[in-house]
């Protein structure tokens, strides 16, 4: 007996459901585990999590078995049966088929976006879809044009799948952002609540589980690591300074551009002077250039308040391998409090578009790299970054190419 295929649930629904389980366990995280991680780190759990394996079958290593089978004639009008008020078996060959698949075995359930009304029918046995055909007479080209349109007919159903569940995939990501961010936001703001009272807070912090039915079997992810601690803000450099602190950068590289020749052959360093002299008519003589700062001496370090707001590396363009060391460098003068970092490329008698191809392998292939961020400038990009000694704490890095006269 064969089962009919992508029937029994909905796609959309599950899809549902999974969103519904990652809000879910967002808000069942303790507070200090979820103020203490890595967004981005959350992120990748979720995603590691809650990403759905689509079905892949395997036609090369399709197999075929075969057996007797007792076959009811007893409608068949071409067998001599005397009394067809009932079943008349003789026996014939049964012949079964399995293709193998891998991936998520219980989408062979789920009926997708896109169907049609003639659903496939086989049985699904471990990791085998089974077609199964009994013949009273053996003809093997009838068999082979009957299972090639079976098989046809799922994968084409599998093709649908697909398309939803990756769909989906791409997804979590950024749901799962959005679930942290408003989560976060609520602990906070219900903080400030309470101590806005001007009593001291009394919390028991005890743990929370929350354990939801997965869609997929696999082995499934740990939260990232966070501490115990009752979470502490820690002052941040706002991201619209951020940006401001950056537009100064570029709009001084367009003085460069309008007169290439007073700034030809300059130097790293004076090149860097030049920018300082812009932030410190914005920031009141507080950037500073060869500053000490944790493991070494950062060319532009600006502070508000005697706290480090911003830092940055200046290089020249030498390749890859000099791009990769200008990163370990900033990340060798950032300490656990700077979150805010720039490297700044001077590109001197080179293919620019061919420079700037080779900027996001550089950085996403460092072993710090987290994830990829949108970037409005034409020679900008930006990432986030795990702090060299605290994967949790993220670094905000801006890589900004600029052109220099030789």
């Amino acid at each position: 007996m064969t089962d009919l295929l992508f029937n029994r649930y909905e796609l959309r629904k599950v899809l549902e459901a999974q969103e519904q389980a990652i809000s879910q366990e967002v808000s069942a995280l303790g507070e200090n585990q979820l103020l203490n991680s890595s967004p981005a780190d959350l992120c990748q759990y979720f995603v590691a999590k809650y990403t759905i394996d689509p079905v892949k079958i395997d036609e090369d290593r399709i197999q075929a078995d075969y057996g007797d089978a007792q076959i009811d004639v007893s409608q068949r009008f071409e067998y001599a049966v005397f009394d067809r008020s009932g079943p008349a078996y003789v026996t014939g060959t049964r012949v079964a088929l399995f293709v193998p698949f891998e991936g998520d075995k219980q989408l062979l359930d789920c009926q997708p976006s896109t169907f049609n009304y003639s659903p496939p029918r086989a049985t699904v046995q471990g990791n085998d879809v089974v077609f199964v055909y009994d013949r009273t007479v053996s003809d093997a080209a009838s068999i082979r044009n009957e299972f090639d349109r079976d098989l046809g007919g799922i994968k084409k159903y599998l093709g649908w799948i697909e398309r939803d569940v990756s769909q989906f995939n791409a997804s979590i990501e950024a749901k799962a952002n959005q679930f942290i961010s408003a989560r976060r936001e609520k602990l906070l703001h219900d903080r400030s609540i309470v101590q806005g009272l001007g009593f001291s807070l009394r919390r028991s912090d005890a743990p929370t589980t929350y354990s939801t039915p997965e869609v997929k079997r696999r082995i499934t992810p740990r939260l990232p690591a966070a501490s115990s601690d009752r979470y502490q803000p820690e002052p941040a450099l706002d991201m619209a300074e951020y940006e401001h602190i950056l537009s100064v950068i570029s709009n001084m590289v367009l003085v460069m551009e309008r007169s290439p020749q007073a700034f030809r052959g300059m130097s790293e360093e004076d090149l860097r002077q030049h920018f300082l002299v812009q932030l410190n008519g914005h920031y009141e003589g507080q950037a500073t250039g060869e500053t000490f700062n944790y493991e070494g001496k950062t060319d532009i370090l600006t502070r508000v308040d005697g706290r480090n707001i911003f830092i940055a590396e200046c290089k020249f363009w030498n390749g890859p391998s000099a791009m990769n060391d200008a990163l370990d460098q900033l990340l060798g003068y950032t300490s656990w409090r700077d979150t805010k970092t720039a490297l700044l490329m001077f590109n001197r008698n080179r293919n620019l578009s061919a420079v700037l191809e080779k900027i996001p392998g550089v950085v996403e292939n460092h072993a710090n790299f987290k994830k990829a961020l949108s970037d409005d400038s034409e020679t900008g990009f930006r990432y986030i970054l795990g702090h060299r000694d605290d994967p949790s704490r993220e670094v905000t890095l801006t890589v900004l190419v600029f052109d220099v006269p030789a």
